[in-house]
């Protein structure tokens, strides 16, 4: 049931019944696409902690990922500059302002993220 759940609330929230592909694959791969997603805000709201481990990707995407930012591409990194926001705290504290990672697929440039 749990299970059953989380994959309703992926499927309403990512619009998986929203779908306008007459192949099966289609519908297969859009299906996958949701769950990773799914499992993507799940590793977020661990990381994050508190009360957060048990909110919905909605909430969760309205907190933290719907944000204004500056995306600053240079020849030694990117890095993403988040304004100001009540819910900067727990990302402050989920230490996210310690990212430090190299993109393969742009050249190894290391992403940065931080906080105004």
């Amino acid at each position: 049931m749990v299970i059953e759940n989380a994959i309703a609330d992926a499927i309403d929230f990512f619009h998986m019944e929203a779908l306008s592909a007459a192949m099966p694959m289609k519908i297969y791969l859009d299906l996958q696409l949701t769950l990773m997603a799914s499992c993507l805000y799940r590793l977020l709201a661990v990381r994050i902690g508190n009360d957060k481990k048990t909110a919905k990707s909605r909430t969760l995407f309205r907190n933290f990922i719907k944000a204004p930012a500056d995306i600053m591409i240079g020849n030694d990194g990117i890095e993403v500059r988040i304004g100001r926001r009540a819910n900067n705290p727990f990302l402050l504290n989920a230490a996210y302002d310690e990212t430090d990672i190299a993109v393969p697929w742009l050249q190894e440039r290391q992403l940065r993220i931080s906080f105004l």
